[in-house]
């Protein structure tokens, strides 16, 4: 619970924070909203031309590519900024800040930001998935929302790690520059179907890289039931990555030298 109340404090301070600077919250906002525009008009310009891609209908690509953007809408609202401005700290010295915190430190380092922005479009997110489903004529159940909605924290889990990750290589590098770049370009996989990914692609992004499961598997729960062996996967995935994530960024803290040294 005490993590939970450290969390609170800084969700207040981030929203009072946000409210200080309505404008720049209203412009990130509109460039968010505008970025998902511009994806689903992508979806329904190539659709004009074809009825089916990899065996997925336009309606069923666009639940696909919404799932995709509630995952990274909940990932740009509460890690994105604290994860990038961690990269930083490190580099500066003011990473010392957060190991001075009774807490753990990865938790400290990652969380400190809110980005209500990135928040309130995930609500948006969750109106084209639902207004996808119901252009298909589906009738999910309790239990079917329950699962897409587990699989959903799962992916979130294993973007958050890779990002996590890719970030705790400063400890080594002194710079973590490109991380940003190479991950929307990651990201850029997850809007696309599973079954369009033959040879190593497909080793690389669904097995290696799980960025086509994280939202291919809660998708497809909607769409065709309850996949047990791809949700077990993806948890198994969440697990894995998560846990050797906390383990690099265990042994980075072990490197950094502190403002103080």
């Amino acid at each position: 619970m005490s993590y939970v109340r450290i969390w609170l404090a800084t969700a207040r301070y981030s929203i009072i924070r946000t409210l200080m600077f309505r404008g720049d919250f209203f412009v990130w906002s509109l460039v968010e909203l505008f970025w998902m525009t511009v994806n689903l008009l992508l979806v329904s310009v190539i659709y004009q031309h074809t009825e089916s891609i990899a065996g997925w209908s336009k309606y069923e690509m666009v639940l696909l590519v919404g799932t995709s953007m509630i995952v990274q809408r909940l990932l740009m609202g509460f890690f994105w900024s604290s994860i990038f401005e961690m990269g930083r700290n490190v580099r500066t010295g003011n990473f010392d800040f957060f190991l001075a915190q009774p807490g753990n430190v990865m938790f400290m380092a990652t969380t400190r930001k809110l980005d209500p922005d990135g928040l309130i479009n995930s609500f948006v997110a969750g109106g084209v998935v639902i207004y996808a489903v119901r252009q298909l004529g589906l009738h999910p159940g309790v239990l079917d929302v329950a699962l897409y909605l587990f699989m959903l924290i799962c992916g979130l889990a294993i973007h958050y790690s890779i990002l996590v990750l890719s970030t705790s290589l400063v400890f080594w590098l002194t710079s973590a520059q490109g991380v940003e770049g190479g991950y929307f370009t990651l990201t850029e996989f997850s809007r696309l179907p599973r079954e369009a990914f033959k040879g190593i692609t497909n080793t690389l992004f669904v097995w290696v890289l799980p960025v086509v499961v994280v939202s291919n598997t809660p998708a497809r729960t909607l769409l065709h039931g309850f996949e047990w062996r791809w949700a077990v996967w993806l948890f198994v995935l969440a697990s894995a990555w998560f846990a050797f994530t906390v383990w690099v960024f265990n042994r980075g803290l072990r490197r950094y030298a502190s403002a103080s040294s």
